[in-house]
Parts: C-alpha cells; structure tokens; sequence
C-alpha cells in the first residue's frame, strides 16, 4: 500500500475531471494519487507540501501536483479554531497522465503537449502574472456542460500552461521515499505538529514524542523520509514563515519577524535567514521592495 493513496471519484464517461470544493480548510493529511491535480486556490491561504518541499499559498495560486507526488495543503491554524469562519475554495481538474498521454494526446503534433506533462510531474506553480488567463480558461472548463467542448478547452489549458516559461518548480526529488501507509501517517502527523507550533520553542524530545520514537530513531527516520535533519526542516518551515510575513510589507521590525516565527534572537534568525535564502533578511526586503515597482508583479 502506498502512503495515503486516494482514488479520485471519476465518471466513468469522462477523462478528465473538475471538482469545485467549499470547505472549512483543505484535507490535512499527506496524500497522493495517480491522476495529476491542477488546483486554482480561490480563497484560502497556508502551506503547500510537494514531497517534501515546502510553498506558501494563498489567494488566485494555481498549482500543477504530479500524479502520485505527495502533497497536503496545509491552512494556518486560525482555519481549525472552534468557531473560525474562515472557509476555503478551489477549482480542481484531474486527469491521468498516461491516459492523456496515450490517447488524446498521442499524435505526433501534440508532442510537446505529452513533454509538458512529463515536466509538469515534478510540480509547477503557475507565475502571478499569468494566472488570470489560466484561471479563465479553468473556469470554463468547469462550467461547459459539452463533453466534446471540454475536451478542446483542456488541450487550449495545456497548450496555455506550457507557453509559459518561468514556472516554477515544485520539486527536483523524487516521490518515492515514502512507500508504506504507516510511515505516511506518521511523517504528516510529524508535519502538522511542526506547521502547528513552530512559533514556539521546539525540542528535538518534543517532535520525537509526537512519532512515539526516542530521539535517536526519530533522526534516523525523518531524515531517511525527507532528506532533511529535523532542525533543517524546522528551519525552513520558519523562514517561509517570515518570508510570507515580509511580502506583506507591514510589520514593525526585522526582530519582531523573527521572533514571530519562532527563533529566539536576531543573530541566530539573520543566520539562518541566509543560509536558506542566500541572501540577509534586509536585502530580501529591498528585493520585494524592487519587485513590486509599478509596471512588476510580486511573485
């Protein structure tokens, strides 16, 4: 069994299918299927997981997640607070990839099409200054009640989403390290707890609790699982953490950023901060800054 493996309702008539969902938060597990998922986020806002690559998300994201990649969209705790009104929604549009590939697409002048699929297996996110004209042509998708009219309306999608050069991709690793339903379990139940409490002080005894393994097991374990150590990953969840607080443009200080996500002095968030980003918390800010010029879209 594989980790979490859903199987998608599909109608025994179609290829390819859209769903629209309108929910308190997205499904928070770790999670995969065959079929390949391009996800139009139209309200909601958290932490995307592509094997074990973390994006945020937010509102108008479009995502292509390969078939069989693990992935969870993971919303802010605020999404599971009794009583929270917060409700997320996104169109959605299935399809098996080898299907598509072997009938639809398997003439020779649609070859590029097949090569974008191929590509796209590793994840993409669709750049903000071209997710206006994709999310367009989703929703007319969706919304055609021809079966042969949605039919063009994909291969339009497809010839759309692969004219487009600077994607970004989700991930360079495979998607094989995961392979029981048990580990599965445990590595997104470990993820929840990180993406839960990481503005809080966090010990290695703490998260090796949650999986009910000594912290020796544990290391072993999660870097086994993820390629990363738990201190790495933990890291990395922070500074998305203060990166999404950054792009905002409204915060009081670098410190308080910092302190925000979880570390417990400058020196040490300023160290990390670089490590990760390549770059000083002040020259990411500037670079925002430059990005969002008249005339340039924030990525």
């Amino acid at each position: 069994m594989k980790v979490l493996q859903f199987t998608i309702p599909v109608s025994h008539d179609k290829t390819i299918v859209t769903r629209m969902d309108l929910l308190p938060h997205f499904y928070p597990y770790l999670h995969r299927h065959k079929e390949m998922q391009l996800t139009w986020v139209q309200q909601g806002e958290g932490t995307l997981m592509v094997d074990h690559n973390m994006h945020s998300f937010t509102h108008n994201d479009i995502f292509i997640i390969g078939g069989g990649q693990p992935h969870l969209f993971k919303n802010h705790a605020a999404y599971f607070e009794e009583g929270s009104e917060r409700i997320i929604c996104s169109l959605d549009i299935f399809f098996d990839p080898e299907v598509i590939c072997q009938t639809l697409l398997g003439v020779p002048e649609l070859k590029h099409l097949r090569n974008f699929i191929t590509l796209a297996q590793n994840g993409i996110q669709v750049p903000q200054h071209h997710t206006t004209e994709v999310a367009r042509l989703m929703d007319t998708l969706y919304k055609t009640e021809d079966a042969t009219q949605g039919v063009i309306l994909f291969i339009q999608l497809l010839q759309l989403l692969a004219g487009i050069s600077d994607q970004k991709i989700l991930s360079r690793q495979g998607s094989k390290m995961i392979n029981t339903e048990t580990d599965g379990i445990r590595i997104s139940h470990i993820y929840n707890y990180i993406l839960q409490n990481y503005d809080k002080p966090i010990t290695l005894e703490d998260v090796a609790g949650q999986a009910f393994m000594t912290p020796q097991a544990f290391c072993r374990f999660f870097k086994k699982h993820t390629r990363h150590t738990f201190v790495q990953f933990l890291n990395e969840v922070r500074i998305g953490e203060a990166r999404k607080q950054f792009s905002t443009g409204s915060f009081e200080s670098i410190s308080s950023i910092a302190y925000n996500s979880g570390f417990n002095s400058i020196t040490n968030f300023n160290r990390v901060f670089k490590s990760v980003m390549g770059q000083a918390p002040s020259e990411y800010i500037e670079s925002l800054r430059e990005l969002q010029q008249p005339g340039l879209v924030l990525d």
